[in-house]
């Protein structure tokens, strides 16, 4: 009996030791294979980071694509995987709500926030709170060079052997992020400026409107812990009833039933509008298709938007 415990004890173990070698389990060595290792919020900011650093690094987003990180909870292995990386990247200007916390508590690690310093003359204002600004600052594809250009500086401060490395990148993917930029405005000279009048599921598009010239509307505001009520709902559907607004957007972050209660709204109304199709709000597309990217989503989301007003 003895021996068949001990031979329970021994496999217990190795077990526990060999769970500690995983992804996901006990402790990790950041640079078990070569590279450093950098942990992002959002798919978004990874994907940056992928373009800058190439193979140099490590990356790994917390939040996958169609997650919304307004409402975003930290879990232990989040916790667990941000302690043990090199350096940790987040969005700030609090579109990451619910981890500031965690953010706060993590300590001596690398960890900043991509869209700090930014311009402030340039960020909107966040009208529930004042004195913060509007977080969805990468649909101003000119804004988000300069977030890229902070993001190039941390990983330089973090690598800094291999900073000429990461001032080529940086090049590269400014200009094509130029050539994203050229891209979105081009597609919008394609609808008539009475025409351009965005409705969406949540209010994460005022720096796509400010650029490129759309009235923007959401259902819910700039963060999504504020659930619509049934006025926001009848003052949405008046406004899509007055503007004879014939088509409305989803999101892939936010439920499709708050868009569909919106719709019925209209309809009950006396009017219809449709549904235009999907748009990327606060993640990248899934891994696979031609949305993955950053640039990728941008593409898409203009895309869907132009095909479905013009």
């Amino acid at each position: 009996m003895k021996r068949i415990w001990s031979s329970i004890l021994v496999l217990s173990l190795i077990v526990v030791v060999l769970a500690g070698c995983t992804r996901d389990g006990g402790e990790i060595d950041s640079k078990d294979n070569g590279k450093l290792k950098v942990v992002t919020t959002t798919t978004i900011i990874a994907d940056v980071v992928r373009n800058l650093a190439g193979d140099l690094v490590e990356v790994e987003a917390l939040m996958g694509p169609g997650v919304d990180p307004h409402l975003y909870k930290a879990s232990a292995g989040d916790v667990k995987r941000m302690s043990q990386a090199d350096m940790v990247i987040y969005n700030g200007l609090q579109l990451e709500g619910k981890m500031g916390e965690v953010f706060e508590n993590i300590k001596g690690k690398v960890i900043f926030a991509a869209n700090e310093d930014l311009d402030e003359s340039k960020l909107l204002d966040f009208d529930t709170n004042p004195g913060y600004f509007d977080p969805h600052v990468w649909f101003d594809v000119q804004i988000w060079k300069s977030a890229t250009q902070r993001i190039a500086e941390g990983l330089k401060t973090l690598d800094s052997e291999n900073g000429v490395k990461y001032d080529e990148n940086l090049e590269k993917y400014l200009t094509q992020l130029d050539e994203l930029d050229k891209y979105v405005r081009d597609r919008t000279g394609e609808i008539d400026p009475d025409k351009r009048i965005l409705v969406t599921a949540h209010d994460a598009f005022q720096y796509f409107g400010n650029q490129y010239g759309f009235e923007v509307s959401g259902l819910q505001g700039i963060s999504t812990d504020a659930e619509a009520g049934t006025s926001d709902v009848r003052q949405l559907a008046n406004f899509i009833v007055d503007k004879k607004i014939k088509v409305i957007f989803i999101e892939s972050s936010v439920p499709r039933k708050n868009i569909e209660a919106l719709k019925e709204a209209v309809k009950a109304k006396g009017f219809d509008v449709k549904i235009g199709g999907e748009l990327y709000s606060d993640s990248t597309g899934d891994a696979g298709t031609p949305a993955e990217s950053y640039i990728g989503t941008v593409k898409a989301n203009i895309d869907t938007i132009v095909n479905a007003l013009k």
